[in-house]
């Protein structure tokens, strides 16, 4: 289940447990915020789009903290006239995390509570799985190893360096051929 919410003239697409900055709101890091502008929720079913805004929609969330934006640097030059002006802004945020999505008596932290006990299912029947692939691994493995470590050694180590050989001697048999013709 998802959300696009409205706030600080930006939407954003949340979900239960999303983390997300946001315009200064504010409120205080530690309390909880409801935003009241909802455009759009997603359940597993259906989905309702807001005419401006979604009715019985709701979008809890807990303020982490307060941060900074990136710089931001607006430069304005008119030529033939020496005017050059730079100003930087670094917008202040909200570190919001998602705690709820309800819309319709429909709860998404409900949903995903209701689902663990299958997620934990599902969890134990995939380490079965792991174990029983790394068991049969580990006796393909045994089956390849008859005497393959001592070659491989010998296979690790570099060839010795060759000497380097005389240079052949220069352009004069090459000119004699020459002279020759």
């Amino acid at each position: 289940m998802y959300a696009v919410i409205e706030t600080g003239g930006k939407q954003y697409r949340v979900e239960l447990g999303s983390e997300l900055h946001v315009e200064l709101t504010g409120a205080t890091p530690g309390s909880e915020i409801s935003f009241d502008r909802i455009l759009l929720v997603r359940t597993d079913s259906t989905t309702e789009i807001g005419t401006p805004v979604v009715a019985g929609a709701k979008v809890t969330a807990t303020v982490l903290g307060q941060e900074r934006g990136p710089k931001t640097i607006s430069f304005k030059y008119r030529p033939k006239a020496r005017s050059r002006i730079t100003k930087g802004h670094r917008q202040e945020l909200h570190l919001i995390k998602v705690t709820e999505v309800a819309v319709n008596g429909t709860s998404a932290k409900a949903l995903y509570e209701a689902g663990a006990a299958d997620r934990a299912k599902a969890q134990v029947a995939a380490a079965a799985v792991a174990a029983d692939k790394a068991k049969a691994d580990a006796a393909v493995a045994a089956t390849l190893k008859v005497g393959a470590p001592a070659e491989a050694k010998a296979a690790k180590k570099p060839a010795a360096k060759k000497p380097a050989t005389a240079k052949p001697a220069a352009k004069s048999a090459d000119t004699s051929v020459a002279d020759a013709e």
